[in-house]
């Protein structure tokens, strides 16, 4: 009898669904095309309110520091790296934030993230927004690591770090009715070669708060935010290797950017706090690349193709003689589609 059912919903799903989308799609649309215009006039004010921003000692999260103090608001900064963190503090106090708490922690220890929770708590009183920010990158083959146990913290990090550190703000959140602004990644859908561990942890992540829009319900907003290639340490060439140590290597970098436009940390901290205060559900940075997640749901073959063509080597050969990087070398586009701030970083570790 089961199977009888599954066999008459294999045959008249497809066709009700079309047919239901047919109908109710236009409408939807134009619901949320107002919903849009109302949020965009009567979005949240900010100044006041107290942030907490992981991975705030470079990157992005050095960026959304600098954005929301400039729009007056209360930050709670967490990074790894004191002496680069204490720098983006002083000048996000500089720029306008009234009042900036300096927390010193490893999102991937479970202790940590409930310290710099309870730290912000017990100096603000309240948590508003919740930016999830920390991230680290591996590029290797997936059959090329030599201990694959040696990159568990790249799941650590990206996926374990924002949800430890949600868990622990949900309470103050509904109290505040505030907002989780999570960076996931267009790596989420996309089957980047090198990056197979990286691209599993943010569709993990992008799946959690998915999951976590439909739980929280009206008490907790939820953005979810998908950027393309930005300047920031990953893009410098800061990741880890097949050994699970942290190197610095641009000209693998350049395999995997390859000539593809890295746009500016500053632009993407603004549209961020922009999209986040508007209370807008999805944003893609640049917005352009939102097409890729078209070709995935479209063209899956084309796609993985076209990866595989450009971005991957005959056996026995270095990386650095993938069509992708020959492209970006002999194009000479990396001097007009890299911004001039992808040199190397100061230090060679774990990235925050």
């Amino acid at each position: 009898m089961v199977e009888l059912i599954h066999k008459l919903l294999n045959l008249s799903a497809p066709t009700f669904t079309f047919f239901s989308l047919l109908c109710f799609y236009p409408p939807f649309m134009f619901f949320k095309f107002f919903h849009s215009i109302f949020n965009s006039i009567f979005s949240e004010n900010i100044s006041g309110k107290v942030v907490l921003i992981t991975g705030a000692s470079s990157g992005i999260g050095e960026h959304l520091a600098y954005e929301y103090a400039s729009k007056g608001a209360c930050l709670a900064l967490v990074a790894r790296r004191q002496n680069q963190l204490r720098e983006v503090v002083e000048h996000a106090r500089e720029i306008g934030s009234p009042d900036v708490l300096m927390i010193v922690a490893d999102v991937s220890k479970v202790e940590d993230c409930k310290r710099l929770v309870d730290d912000t708590i017990d100096h603000f009183g309240r948590l508003d927004h919740l930016v999830n920010n920390a991230g680290i990158n591996s590029v290797s083959l997936f059959d090329e690591i030599t201990n694959i146990t040696s990159l568990r913290n790249v799941m650590d990090t990206n996926f374990w770090g924002s949800a430890y550190t949600t868990h622990f703000a949900i309470p103050h959140l509904k109290q505040s009715k505030g907002k989780i602004v999570v960076l996931s990644s267009s790596a989420s859908w996309l089957p980047i070669p090198r990056m197979s561990l990286y691209n599993a942890s943010k569709a993990a992540l992008f799946a959690l708060f998915e999951t976590l829009r439909v739980e929280l319900g009206q008490d907790i907003k939820i953005t979810l935010v998908t950027p393309g290639f930005i300047e920031s340490e990953l893009t410098q060439g800061k990741f880890l290797d097949k050994e699970g140590k942290m190197i610095f290597d641009p000209d693998l970098r350049d395999v995997q950017v390859s000539a593809i436009p890295v746009g500016t940390c500053q632009g993407c901290a603004k549209g961020i706090v922009k999209s986040a205060l508007k209370g807008q559900r999805y944003l893609t940075e640049p917005s352009w690349f939102k097409v890729t997640y078209i070709w995935k749901v479209f063209c899956p073959e084309i796609l993985e193709w076209g990866y595989r063509l450009f971005y991957l080597n005959k056996p026995g050969t270095e990386a650095s003689e993938t069509p992708s990087k020959k492209i970006l070398d002999v194009s000479g586009a990396k001097n007009f589609l890299y911004p001039d701030t992808l040199q190397a970083p100061q230090e060679v570790d774990k990235i925050d």
